[in-house]
C-alpha cells in the first residue's frame, strides 16, 4: 500500500488506475470520527493507492474527486474530466440570495 501524501498525485495516480482495468478498480472512503481521519483508497487488487486526512477543508476536494469517478464509472472511462471538475459547472448553479420570505 502506498500512502500518496500530494492531493493532485493521488487524483492522477487513481484516475490512471482506474483507465488501466475499470472492471476490477474499486474506490473506498473511510472516516474515523473518533480519530478524525479520512482515508480514500484506490485498488485493483494490484496496485493500492491511499490518501490519509484530518483536515476539514480536505472535504470539498473529496466531493469533487467522488464527482470525477462518478462521471467515470457512469460514462466510462474514456469520458473528459474536464467537464467535470470545471469551473462551467460551479458558475451554472445559481446562487440563494438572503433567506425568508420575499416582502
Amino acid at each position: 500500500m502506498v500512502y500518496i501524501s500530494a492531493w493532485d498525485e493521488f487524483v492522477e495516480r487513481s484516475i490512471q488506475l482506474y483507465r488501466a482495468d475499470p472492471e476490477s478498480t474499486r474506490y473506498v472512503m473511510k472516516y474515523r470520527h473518533c480519530d478524525g481521519k479520512l482515508v480514500l483508497k484506490v485498488t485493483d487488487n494490484r496496485e493500492c493507492l491511499k490518501f490519509k486526512t484530518d483536515q476539514a477543508q480536505e472535504a470539498k476536494k473529496m466531493e469533487k474527486l467522488n464527482n470525477i469517478f462518478f462521471a467515470l464509472m457512469a460514462r466510462g472511462p474514456d469520458v473528459d474530466i474536464s467537464e467535470v471538475t470545471g469551473k462551467d459547472q460551479m458558475d451554472a448553479q445559481p446562487t440563494k440570495k438572503g433567506r425568508g420570505r420575499k416582502q
